[in-house]
């Protein structure tokens, strides 16, 4: 009887992690819309060269040309 429990002890306190997880995800998610995978690149900051809203900033250089 106390290995049953125990177990349904430890499912319950899983189950209860994973929901105090997905809410700190949330907060943090919605205290930080440009990070995530559900970030819109359309936007300027969104390239990994971090130069901000420069144009061309996210443009892959250009390769030198060939003889």
């Amino acid at each position: 009887m106390g290995t049953y429990l125990l177990t349904v002890g430890l499912i319950f306190a899983i189950m209860l992690g994973g929901i105090a997880v997905e809410r700190l995800y949330r907060r943090f998610a919605a205290k930080n819309p440009q990070l995530g995978p559900f970030r819109d690149s359309s936007k300027c900051g969104c390239c990994a060269a971090g130069s901000g809203c420069s144009d061309g900033s996210c443009a892959e250089p250009e390769a030198p040309p060939r003889h």
